[in-house]
Formats: C-alpha cells, sequence, structure tokens
C-alpha cells in the first residue's frame, strides 16, 4: 500500500515540476551558426587565389530495391531475362553434391548420407545405438568468441618494433 502511495506523490511532483518549468518559459539558447567553410591553403599563389567549389551533398550510387538486387543474383547472363535453367542452378548444383552415383535420382541414402556418416563416427562402441556420451560428441563445433589483439604498447615502442620488421 505504501508503495503505491509513494508512487502516487511522486507522479504528483513531478507532474508539478513540468507544469512549473512550461510556465517559466525558458527557451534553451539557441545553437550558434555553423563556422564558414576553412579554405585549403596551397603552395603555389594561382592555386591559392581560387575558391574550392562547394559540393553541396554527396554522390551516390542510384538506389536499387530489394527485387531488384534479387533479380540481379538470378539473371547470370545479364540479359535482363531470367531463364529456368538460371533459376534452378544453384538448386542443381546442390543436387548434384547430394547424387554421389551421378544417376539422376536422390535416394534416402544419399540425402541422408552426412546424417549416416556423423552417426557411424560417433557410435565409437558400433553397438548400433548412441548413449549420452557418444551423442554429445554429434554437437556442431562452435567457435571460440576471442577478444581482439591489442597492442598496447606507447606509441613510440610499437614505431621503433614496426621499424624493427622492416
Amino acid at each position: 500500500m505504501w508503495r503505491y502511495l509513494a508512487g502516487g506523490v511522486a507522479a504528483l511532483l513531478m507532474a508539478g515540476a513540468g507544469v512549473f518549468l512550461f510556465q517559466s518559459g525558458a527557451a534553451p539558447d539557441p545553437l550558434p551558426s555553423a563556422p564558414p567553410p576553412a579554405r585549403v591553403q596551397s603552395g603555389t599563389d594561382a592555386a591559392a587565389s581560387e575558391e574550392l567549389p562547394t559540393i553541396r551533398e554527396a554522390p551516390s550510387a542510384p538506389a536499387r530495391s530489394r527485387e531488384q538486387k534479387r533479380f540481379d543474383r538470378y539473371d547470370k547472363d545479364r540479359d535482363e531475362k531470367i531463364t529456368l535453367a538460371e533459376l534452378t542452378q544453384p538448386r542443381r548444383k546442390a543436387f548434384a553434391k547430394l547424387d554421389r552415383n551421378g544417376d539422376g535420382k536422390l535416394s534416402f541414402e544419399e540425402w541422408s548420407l552426412r546424417t549416416i556418416e556423423k552417426f557411424d563416427k560417433a557410435d565409437a562402441d558400433r553397438s548400433g545405438a548412441l548413449n549420452r556420451a557418444e551423442f554429445a560428441t554429434t554437437a556442431p563445433k562452435r567457435k571460440a568468441k576471442t577478444a581482439p589483439k591489442c597492442d598496447c604498447r606507447p606509441a613510440t615502442a610499437r614505431a621503433a618494433g614496426d621499424a624493427e620488421d622492416d
């Protein structure tokens, strides 16, 4: 009950502070204007007298939609048409990897070959079944996250070490 009462009092105090600040009319100071662009000084007097052109906006490449990018991935010969062969080419490569005997048909054993090989490798006692310890060996190997290496020597020591390497 006390929490509700304390929360209500805090809410009223915050609302009162907001009203007080709103009525005070104190506007924050406006930001100062940006300084004029600095001129680049060069060694020759003729170049120094010329002003560099002002760039209004950065150049940009034409924006392509996701569908345009997807279309370009499939259109291998860049003729602005996607043939059935172009569309199915990635799938044909994946199928060819699975079709071990090259007969154009995918049997269950060919389809599940990697799983069967993984099972056979994990079944150390050749019992035809995996116990908990054997099954644990089938877990995917994850790469350990390593912290980036830092050269924490002072800058002078790094420069001297780099000079010695050359």
